[in-house]
């Protein structure tokens, strides 16, 4: 089984930042694509960013240009550097991977247990 560890998230100052990190543990055999989503009070959870094995990366609109999503496949991490923080990014934020397990022929997904985010104004 593959477990995802989230860190880093908090209370901040609107122009402030933070850096969520995500960790897979457990018998982690391959990572493929990697992603951060997020969740808000009343509202669906939506896509913030994801990248690829060849770290391709992709980004939600609204964080282009203030948040940056990176990975480290040897240590099996990937982390999401927001810069510019405003209220609206107030959120649980979820990371997401595609890993094959020591005990397993395919990927599946995996989630981790979400991290709060709090900008105030």
């Amino acid at each position: 089984q593959v477990q995802l560890v989230e860190s880093g998230g908090g209370l901040v100052l609107a122009g402030g930042s933070l850096r969520l990190s995500c960790v897979a543990s457990g018998s982690v055999f391959s990572i493929g694509a990697m992603g951060w989503y997020r969740q808000a009070p009343g509202k669906q959870r939506e896509l913030v960013a994801t990248i690829t094995s060849g770290s391709a990366t992709n980004y939600a609109d609204s964080v282009k240009g203030r948040f940056t999503i990176s990975r480290d496949n040897a240590k099996n991490t990937m982390s999401l550097q927001m810069n510019s923080l405003k209220p609206e990014d107030t959120a649980v934020y979820y990371c997401y991977m595609e890993a094959r397990s020591r005990t397993t022929y395919f990927s599946h997904p995996y989630w981790g247990q979400g991290t709060q985010v709090t900008v105030s104004s």
